[in-house]
């Protein structure tokens, strides 16, 4: 077998490779279609929701890419079936009301568990009002990117990719005003 023969083999190899490898990857998350969709079934689970008490708007104003504001992360707390702690009060919600009438949020803040690790949470979320007769409804989901320390007990939240959920609750008069932000891992 010639040299030219011997690469073509090669190369006939790593592509048949390549395309079992990736039929096996994809075929790992069952998926429907529906019209021109695909559907992949991912399960979740629930890492925690966190009470996260908010302070008051602070109207950055108009830019070029639409309305921003700034919301101080003032407290809170967070509850998971493995995982308890505060949200600490250093932290800020960076909102862009855009043009077209949804808003961007970008939200950094610092949870403290129980036993007292420090974890970074960065929170990148799009929220969609819909107007009167749009049948899409309100959607508000998120990207959290969470950063704990690696050698600690939580090392395995930097080893996975997690979505979020913003539930903005009616306050009573005398209550702070809070969100709950629900963090579910991508299994």
């Amino acid at each position: 077998m010639n040299s030219t023969s011997k690469l073509n083999s090669i190369v006939v190899a790593v592509i048949l490779l390549f395309l079992f490898i990736s039929r096996n990857t994809f075929a790992q998350s069952p998926e429907t279609e529906k019209g021109d969709s695909i559907y992949l079934d991912f399960k979740m689970e629930l890492m925690w929701k966190a009470k996260v008490k908010i302070g008051k708007t602070i109207n950055v104003g108009e830019s070029k890419r639409g309305s921003r504001h700034m919301i101080p992360i003032i407290g809170g707390t967070f509850r998971g079936p493995n995982i308890n702690g505060e949200v600490l009060p250093y932290g800020e919600d960076w909102q862009l009301v855009r043009p077209d009438g949804d808003t961007e949020l970008n939200a950094r803040y610092l949870l403290q568990t129980e036993d007292g690790i420090i974890i970074r949470i960065a929170n990148k979320a799009l929220m969609h009002k819909p107007a009167k007769d749009d049948e899409g409804g309100f959607y508000v989901k998120s990207v959290v990117d969470i950063e704990a320390p690696s050698e600690s007990i939580y090392d395995n939240l930097n080893h996975a990719v997690f979505i979020g959920t913003l539930e903005i609750p009616q306050i009573e008069p005398n209550e702070e005003p809070y969100v709950v932000i629900g963090v579910y891992k991508v299994l």
